[in-house]
């Protein structure tokens, strides 16, 4: 037996859709701006980092520096990293500017 309902709605109706705001990534403890991180994955695994910040989208602005050990400036998820307790000063270094 099929339930009959007394109200179907309309062809034309349109549905209100509830739209969440994506909540911002969490920082691992042992990352914040100036520690030094180890590349778990690609193409500089092994090699150790600095994290200069953390951008709009969660990712990790990370940097060799390229003069060092040849890692340029790039984006890295957190999950391919392990956190050192070394830091480093990045004072001097300005950040501001490079956003996504």
């Amino acid at each position: 037996m099929v339930k009959r309902y007394s109200w179907y709605p309309a062809d034309d109706e349109t549905k209100q859709i509830k739209r969440r705001q994506p909540k911002p990534t969490k920082l691992r403890k042992g990352i914040e701006e100036g520690s030094v991180l180890i590349l778990t994955a690609g193409r500089f695994r092994g090699k150790r980092v600095v994290c200069l910040k953390q951008l709009k989208s969660g990712l990790l602005l990370i940097t060799g520096p390229h003069k060092i050990n040849g890692v340029p400036l790039r984006r890295v998820n957190q999950v391919y990293t392990m956190t050192t307790s070394t830091k480093v000063d990045i004072k001097g270094a300005d950040t501001g500017k490079i956003d996504d």
